[in-house]
Order: structure tokens, then C-alpha cells, then sequence
């Protein structure tokens, strides 16, 4: 399997190369040249499969060129070694808690995978990577735990300041070794193109061998479909399957498109979003419009230029006509965010963090006869407590976990939106 740019489709590399390299030159992002279509038994017998064995299946069409067979079963047994369970929240409505993995984000599975591929890569290049990432809030922690401590490999974390939770700064800044966390004064979008900047700046790659943890990343993308097919495997007595994905950067949603192109029965998808939303605007009429960044209480979805936008419409053939079929907008602005949550709590017990809320809301709000609803519940209402505690009106017990990572010391280096500093601080 090759992996060619969304920008120039001739340009072909390995999947090894595109995960090292992470981001083309011609600013494009690495999509397999075919997507394969899976055995028609193996959908058929989900039930039979563990996720690791799931994972192993799905991975193994993209990666048996550059990866052995016992090597992949190996990462990917060690990468998926928690729970992703469904839970009935309503009747006709699931959520699929892609939190129980080490940094209660769903952000761990692609992390995990890509710090491990990335791993096996480097033990006979035996050549130093450097990681570079922006994160809107879950990906920080999730790639700053899945490489802690990986020989070879440094990771340089930026993030914009006072622009995520507490919990999540917490879990991004304090490992120490190997991780390195930039405060930025600017959003997540001014974080991202300084990263994108710097892979595509000959200076810094003549000194340092960069690559990319972000969903532009093809180890972190491709693994974030195995939990669609977890989710199936797990509601296989339902059918007309609708996936409600908070979204932000859209690397989870196309994620799920791409089990859809593989073979998975999913109806559609809705693309929930708050008030950055750009992809809703773009199902309306088919104008891809970049607005300033809003800042919200489900900050991890403030993106206003979702890098993963190109991979959606690959998946689709550039065919609008195709994409609004498959695909439907929803968006929530904090208020409405918070009489969600609230009226979720009251009627079903159920706790939700604001991203997922608004994921729920989606469902409420869209859902047809017959159809089945799963929204992803991305991340632990703990990492949003006060937001949580705000909208059910009452003191919420903290998790044990969080007591002890809040107690830790934060270390970060605060840097101007200024590509030119940080680029000075790379190359010191």
C-alpha cells in the first residue's frame, strides 16, 4: 500500500515514509491510494473478534508493507489494551465512551498506535525524531503520554493558552524528560499553522528530523476507525447506524468514513460542531469559509480550518452531491450546551462532558424513525468539571486520577503567536 498527497495524487510514498514525514511539502495530506474493502465474513463475525484483533485486521490493509505481522499485532495489542464501550443513554440513542484509555480521551488510541509505530520505525533508522503538535485540548495529553519516555523520540507540544481545561493543561505539561509543552498567546489555529510552517521550513529539517502526532498524521488517523467498527460490533442487532462525532480538526469523523468506504454499515453521519462551524456551513452550500476561532466551553472542537477537510472529500470523490448524502451539519452554541447537559443528567442520569453534548444534542435533534443513534463521547466530564458542575447546578465528586495530576507541578515555556521565536526555540 502506497499513500499518496490530497494535493498532488502522483506523488506516491510507503507508509513509513508518510508517517516519519507526517506532511507532505506540497501541504497536502498522505490518503491511501486504494481503500480497501474488507472481507464480507469478517463484518459479518465482529462479534468474534476482540478489539485488538478488530485493530489488528483493519491496520494490517495499510501497513503490511512496512510493518511484519507479529510486529503489528504486537503494537496494536499494546495500544488497545482498554475497554471502548457502548451505553444505552436513551431508547435509540448510545453513546460509544472513547475514554478509558490512560488519558481518558479518545485521542489515545491514534496516539498510542503512532508513538508505537514510530518506535519500531526508529530502531533501525536508530535516528532522532522530533514530534511536533498543536493541540485544541485532548491531544496534547494523549500524545504526551503514548511517547513519554520512547527512546529516539522528542515532543514539542504547543497549545494555546488559557484555552483548555485545567486537567488537560496538566496532562501535557507535567511529564518532564522527553516532552516539552509552548504556551502560545493565540488559538489553536495559530498553533497549528506554526506547526505545519516549520515542516514545510528547509532550515529546520536540515536539523531535525520532524514528524507530526496530529490527525494530519497517518498513524494517528487511521487507527481512529477500529472503535467504528467496535461500536457495530457491539450494537450488531441494530441497523441503520447514525455516528454523531464531535468535531473539531475532522480527523474522527473521516476516520469513521473511512470504515464506511470499507466495508462498515453505517447509514450516516452527523458532523456536530459549536459555534466554529465551518463544515455545517459547507454542507449547506458547498463554500469552504474560514471564520476567526470562537473560543467555547467545548474547546477542543475550536478549529476553524480543519485540516482533515481534504481527506473528507477524497473519501467522497470531491463529489458534494455524495457528501451531503452521507453527511448532515449540527451546531450548538454554549448555551444550548449547557440545557443539554443538564437535561440529559435529569432524565437519564447520564453525566456528559460539553463535546459530547453537543454530539447528543445532535441526535435529539436529527435522528429518524428506525435509526439507531451513537454519539461519541470523546473525553471524561472530569477534564470540564467546573463546566459540568455550572450546567447540573451541583458540587460533582472529582476521580481519584484527577486529585493526583492536579497536584502535579506544571512546566511550559509561554511563547508569542510568532513563528520566528519558535522557530529560534527549535533550533537553540
Amino acid at each position: 500500500m502506497k499513500f499518496y498527497s490530497t494535493n498532488n495524487p502522483s506523488s506516491r510514498v510507503s507508509f513509513k515514509e508518510a508517517v516519519i514525514k507526517s506532511f507532505p511539502a506540497d501541504k497536502g495530506l498522505y490518503f491511501p491510494e486504494e481503500v480497501p474493502e474488507l472481507d464480507f465474513l469478517f463484518l459479518e463475525t465482529l462479534d468474534h473478534y476482540s478489539l485488538p484483533e478488530i485493530g489488528n485486521e483493519v491496520l494490517r490493509q495499510f501497513t503490511s508493507d512496512d510493518i511484519p505481522a507479529e510486529k503489528l499485532q504486537e503494537i496494536v495489542h499494546d495500544a488497545l489494551n482498554f475497554e471502548i464501550p457502548v451505553v444505552e443513554v436513551e431508547k435509540d440513542i448510545h453513546t460509544l465512551e472513547l475514554f478509558h484509555g490512560p488519558t481518558y480521551a479518545f485521542k489515545d488510541v491514534g496516539a498510542r498506535f503512532l508513538a508505537r509505530c514510530l518506535g519500531y520505525f526508529n530502531e533501525s533508522e536508530n535516528n532522532e525524531v522530533t514530534i511536533l503538535v498543536a493541540t485544541s485540548g485532548d491531544t496534547g495529553g494523549a500524545v504526551a503520554s503514548g511517547f513519554y519516555d520512547v527512546p529516539g523520540v522528542n515532543v514539542v507540544i504547543l497549545y494555546p493558552s488559557g484555552k483548555v481545561s485545567d486537567l488537560q493543561e496538566k496532562q501535557l505539561t507535567t511529564l518532564g524528560k522527553n516532552i516539552r509543552a509552548l504556551e502560545v498567546k493565540g488559538n489553536f489555529d495559530d498553533c497549528q499553522a506554526m506547526v505545519k510552517q516549520a515542516f514545510l521550513d528547509d532550515e529546520i529539517n536540515a536539523k531535525l528530523n520532524l514528524s507530526s502526532a496530529n490527525s494530519i498524521n497517518i498513524a494517528r488517523w487511521l487507527p481512529q476507525s477500529i472503535y467504528y467498527f467496535e461500536a457495530y460490533k457491539q450494537l450488531k442487532d441494530k441497523r441503520k447506524l447514525v455516528f454523531s462525532v464531535p468535531s473539531g480538526n475532522y480527523g474522527n469523523i473521516t476516520a469513521g468514513m473511512l470504515a464506511k468506504k470499507m466495508g462498515l454499515e453505517i447509514e450516516r453521519f452527523v458532523a456536530a460542531s459549536n459555534a466554529n462551524d465551518i463544515i455545517p456551513r459547507y454542507l449547506k452550500d458547498g463554500k469552504f469559509e474560514v471564520k476567526p476561532t470562537v473560543a467555547t466551553l467545548s474547546n477542543a472542537m475550536d478549529v476553524s480550518d480543519p485540516s482533515n477537510h481534504p481527506r473528507m472529500l477524497e473519501l467522497h470523490e470531491k463529489a458534494f452531491k455524495d457528501i451531503i448524502d452521507h453527511v448532515s451539519g449540527f451546531s450548538l452554541n454554549d448555551e444550548e450546551t449547557l440545557s443539554v447537559m443538564k437535561a440529559c443528567y435529569d432524565t437519564n442520569g447520564y453525566i456528559l462532558d460539553p463535546h459530547g453534548a453537543i454530539g447528543y444534542a445532535s441526535l435529539k435533534g436529527q435522528l429518524k424513525k428506525k435509526e439507531t443513534g451513537v454519539f461519541l463521547e470523546t473525553a471524561h466530564y472530569s477534564k470540564f468539571m467546573s463546566t459540568v458542575e455550572q450546567a447540573l447546578d451541583q458540587k460533582i465528586d472529582m476521580p481519584d486520577f484527577v486529585g493526583d495530576l492536579m497536584a502535579k507541578e506544571k512546566v511550559a515555556t509561554l511563547i508569542d503567536n510568532d513563528y520566528e521565536k519558535f522557530k529560534a526555540y527549535l533550533l537553540d
